[in-house]
């Protein structure tokens, strides 16, 4: 199972009734916060994507009100390698039917790549300025997804691309190369991403992965990913397809985000 995370970039945990136990206690918060008007900004692509970026309100142990911190074998694995620290609250996104719609403010170009390539991005590069340049912004060190309600696999599942993040993470590593510490997450690396990104389309499997609550996925912090459109005849509840994602930030910032395993 590590071997697998290390080489493909990703790794796919199995119904864990533990994680099933955190997510049945945590959903209602989690509908609460979707439907919450103080949220409303997050609600995009013309209605088929609610963003939710650190609307869950857990506490630093991913507890929500009276519900037990976030546990099970995903989360040990990540905690294992990585070591604990406090979390973020969690983003909540959710997917409905008709993803993707353009988001507001989003030119044909960029519409056109997230209906064709899922949008596909590495976490923390943010575009900014009217060029979209891009800087590492927000050193995560781990993507943690944890499906919250029941959906069909074709309701815009993630999508990884299979051992990217050994050719983004080469690419960054060279772009920083000799850049003073302080300087790194000030650094334009935007060239060296998309050209990165564009080995990836060419060389790389593309991998959905879809998932039910009490299963989670993680993904290596370099790994280029994004979410599927949501297809014909698939299926969700009233609650969309339901997914909190944990992204907790290298204490150590952008240096330990280009250089750790």
């Amino acid at each position: 199972m590590v071997a697998s995370f290390w080489s493909a970039g990703w790794i796919k945990f199995p119904y864990d009734p533990v994680l099933a136990n955190w997510v049945s206690q945590v959903l209602p918060a989690a509908r609460n916060s979707v439907k919450d008007p103080a949220h409303a900004v997050w609600n995009d692509c013309e209605g088929t994507w609610f963003v939710g970026v650190d609307v869950l309100p857990n506490d630093p142990v991913g507890r929500v009100g009276g519900s037990d911190p976030l546990s099970g074998a995903a989360f040990d694995f990540v905690t294992g390698h990585y070591g604990k620290s406090d979390l973020h609250k969690a983003q909540v996104s959710v997917v409905y039917p008709g993803y993707p719609r353009p988001r507001r403010g989003e030119g044909e170009a960029a519409a056109r790549y997230r209906a064709k390539r899922d949008a596909a991005h590495v976490d923390g590069l943010k575009p900014l300025g009217p060029h979209r340049r891009r800087r590492i912004d927000e050193p995560h060190a781990w993507v943690l997804g944890i499906p919250l309600s029941e959906a069909s696999e074709t309701a815009a599942p993630m999508v990884v691309w299979q051992g990217s993040h050994e050719i983004m993470g080469a690419a960054f590593r060279r772009a920083l190369a000799g850049v003073p510490t302080e300087q790194l997450g000030e650094t334009d690396v935007t060239d060296a991403y998309q050209a990165a990104r564009r080995e990836v389309f060419e060389t790389c499997q593309r991998v959905e992965l879809p998932a039910r609550p009490g299963e989670a996925y993680v993904l290596h912090r370099h790994c280029l990913h994004g979410v599927a459109p949501w297809r014909s005849g698939a299926e969700a509840g009233p609650d969309g397809r339901m997914i909190a994602y944990f992204r907790p930030e290298f204490p150590d910032g952008v240096a330990a985000w280009v250089e750790s395993p």
